[in-house]
Formats: structure tokens, sequence, C-alpha cells
């Protein structure tokens, strides 16, 4: 939370100065539905939201945003990681884990690298002017919640 927040302040009055900025924080599903066994990273996650919130809204006249993605499961090595600890742990071949996982999501399946980075993409180019202090959910419908 401190190093993204510190990078933010150290930066955003020169966008604004110039004219244009874009500033999206890569963050978690967490911020909308906590993960019980990671309460210290819930916590720091809601804190820079928070802080984006109140900071976005004061640079947009200067056409700069600032935005959080809050991404699900994505297929990343991280993700194969937690996959595979949790197939050793259980004692299950990795593959019937991973099927849990995934039919866990409406999606079906994981995010991929190319629609993480579509999302970001977006939310940094001139096509987001007008959209700032939010938070973009990309879980493959997995939040089972209205907002």
């Amino acid at each position: 939370m401190l190093t993204p927040i510190e990078l933010i302040r150290a930066t955003v009055d020169a966008m604004a100065a110039r004219g244009y900025g874009r500033v999206v924080n890569i963050t978690s599903s967490s911020v909308k539905a906590p993960i019980d066994i990671l309460g210290l990273s819930n916590g720091a996650r809601s804190g820079l939201t928070g802080f984006v919130a109140g900071v976005a809204r004061t640079h947009l006249a200067r056409n700069v945003t600032l935005n959080n993605l809050l991404p699900g499961a994505f297929d990343t090595d991280r993700l194969r990681g937690t996959l595979d600890a949790s197939a050793r742990k259980l004692q299950q071949p990795l593959d019937e884990v991973a099927a849990r996982r995934r039919a866990a999501i409406p999606a079906g399946r994981f995010g991929t690298a190319d629609e993480f980075g579509a999302a970001c993409a977006f939310l940094c180019s001139v096509h987001a002017g007008y959209i700032t202090g939010q938070n973009l959910l990309i879980d493959g419908g997995a939040y089972p919640g209205t907002f």
C-alpha cells in the first residue's frame, strides 16, 4: 500500500502539469470479497483503494485518471504454484484441483494475460478519460455481488 501511494504522490502533479496521465494499480478481487487467510493483504489493498478514490477526483479536470484493476484467477505462475501447493497438501492430482477451481468461476476458466493487458490498456487509453477512481473487477464472473 505505501509504495504505490508514494509513487502516485511523486508523479501525479507532474502528470497534471503535462495535461495527461494514467495510473492503474493492480490490486485484487479481495478488495471486493476479502480472502480469510489474507488479512493484512486485504487491509492494505483496501487502504490503497480508499486513497485512490480520494485522490482520483482532484486531478481529472487536467486529464489524469487513477483506477484499480481487481483481478481474480488468472493463468499465472503464482496461480500455478498455489494450485500445485494445494494439490500436494490435499494429496490430489493437480489437474483435479485446477478443475475444481475453474468450475467455481462462471467463465469456466482462468483469465489470460492478453485479457488482463487489454483491460489495463483500455484504462490507460484516451478512451477511458471519463473513468476515474474506479475498481474494475476482472474475475470471469466469480464475484457473486451486485456492487
